[in-house]
């Protein structure tokens, strides 16, 4: 009797597949929580609300005070170039990180007046000034015209000859 059946068949076991499945969705969920938070981002309706005036007082840097304007000219004022006793400066901002403060300065026999203006109304002085000079110093049209014919003549001297010659 034993003979003729046949064995009967093993325990069926449990599936893997779903184990596999929950490790899976456990390990995913560990990996997205281990990421870094991102910045909220800003809201676009934020932009178009104004901004109160006192929001902006703390957010514009103050000027610098004339005292500090007048100890950096007092170091930095023998690259003023004058027309007149009057030059234009700017004042670095470090806030800010460039010249955003400007004075028109005035030279008298006893020592210098000080009046800030909203912007430099002259070009730019471009050259013999050292680099990382606090002051932006100004020329007048007339002056900055002489300095590039002076540049151009010692250029066609350097080359070997003059503007106006041919080879």
């Amino acid at each position: 009797m034993d003979e003729d059946e046949p064995p009967p068949p093993p325990p069926s076991r449990p599936s893997q597949i779903p184990s596999w499945v929950m490790l899976g969705f456990i390990l995913g969920a560990g990996f997205v929580l281990a990421l870094p938070r991102r910045e909220a981002r800003p809201d676009p309706q934020a932009a178009a609300r104004p901004v109160a005036a006192t929001q902006v007082l703390r957010i514009a840097a103050a000027p610098p005070r004339v005292t500090t304007v007048e100890a950096v000219f007092a170091t930095w004022g023998r690259y003023a170039v004058w027309d007149n006793d009057l030059t234009e400066i700017g004042v670095w901002n470090p806030a800010a990180g460039q010249f955003t403060d400007f004075f028109e300065v005035l030279r008298f026999a006893d020592g210098y007046y000080f009046r800030s203006i909203p912007l430099l109304t002259r070009p730019v002085l471009t050259h013999g000034i050292p680099s990382g000079s606090p002051l932006e110093f100004t020329e007048t049209e007339a002056q900055r015209r002489e300095w590039l014919k002076e540049r151009d003549a010692s250029y066609w001297e350097t080359v070997g000859g003059s503007k106006g010659e041919s080879r």
